[in-house]
């Protein structure tokens, strides 16, 4: 809706996560190189664990993008509150095995072919699993057992399992050491410093297609990393907001008393919120229908 008014040619804080919007910050940067790192060197297990809306979703599809550059075989499982027999069935689907997908026997041999195959041409086998923690205990140790599919050099399936501190605490479990034991990779995102929020804001008005961001002034910017305590989605979320807040206002820059009525909106809870939100509240005013654009626009 406020694309044309600022001058965007793309939505700059949708919450999708969109590859071609990665902020590379050290941490990120990191984490996909350990998780290219891992499937090359055929560690076998890789696991990515993060806080909610730190950004292991965006960091999976980029994976995702490198693997099908370089052609190399891989299955994503986005949806883990799975039984067996339906964890089995997407992993068919995904690799297009030629084999009954309902029966755990039949996808097991035709996928036990399908690494051998690969393996003999020098190239291995991907299996993504988001949102590891919501997996089922049984469903668990398939994923453990599918670990020991390989040949006398090497792993012949790459497992990545991504999922939140949570999926940590479940490694931890006696009934699942062996699975905490394989995992031979380790990487984690924390919430952005105040510099990276900053920077991370940038990056996203310059590729909507503001190079020289004007809209959030400095001060604005450091309460937002405030507010949104470093969380990438939040940050998404909490922009979105303030800068259909001063499309509304035919403003072109946010203020503050706008974020202490997105907060309120989006009941946000953060250190020093009730001093914060004492101050009085942003005065509104009707938007002029002339701002506003059809769908097609």
């Amino acid at each position: 809706m406020y694309n044309a008014f600022f001058g965007f040619k793309d939505s700059p804080f949708n919450l999708t996560p969109d590859p071609s919007f990665l902020y590379r910050s050290r941490q990120h940067e990191e984490a996909l190189a350990n998780l290219i790192y891992g499937v090359h060197s055929r560690k076998g297990f890789v696991a990515l664990t993060g806080e909610v809306g730190t950004g292991k979703t965006t960091m999976l599809e980029c994976l995702q993008d490198y693997l099908a550059t370089h052609r190399i075989d891989f299955a994503f499982l986005f949806n883990s509150r799975i039984s067996v027999e339906q964890f089995f069935e997407m992993i068919a689907y995904d690799l297009d095995l030629q084999c009954n997908r309902t029966s755990k026997t039949e996808v097991l041999f035709s996928l036990n072919q399908i690494l051998l195959e690969n393996a003999g041409r020098g190239r291995t086998t991907v299996l993504i699993i988001d949102e590891a923690h919501n997996l089922e205990w049984d469903v668990l140790e398939e994923v453990r057992l599918l670990g020991n599919l390989e040949s006398r050099r090497e792993k012949l399936l790459q497992i990545v399992l991504a999922g939140q501190p949570e999926f940590d605490r479940k490694l931890d479990a006696p009934s699942l050491r062996q699975l905490k034991q394989r995992i031979a990779l380790r990487c984690s995102l924390q919430p952005f410093e105040e510099l990276e929020t900053i920077e991370y804001i940038g990056t996203r008005l310059n590729k909507a297609g503001m190079p020289e961001q004007t809209v959030f002034p400095a001060e604005l910017l450091a309460e937002i990393h405030v507010r949104a305590q470093g969380i990438p989605r939040v940050i998404n979320a909490i922009c979105d907001n303030l800068l259909l807040t001063a499309f509304a206002l035919e403003l072109r820059a946010a203020s503050l008393e706008m974020l202490d009525e997105v907060s309120e909106d989006m009941r946000l809870e953060w250190p020093g919120k009730r001093a914060a939100l004492g101050r009085p509240r942003l005065r509104e005013r009707p938007p002029s229908e002339a701002h506003f654009l059809s769908p097609s626009d």
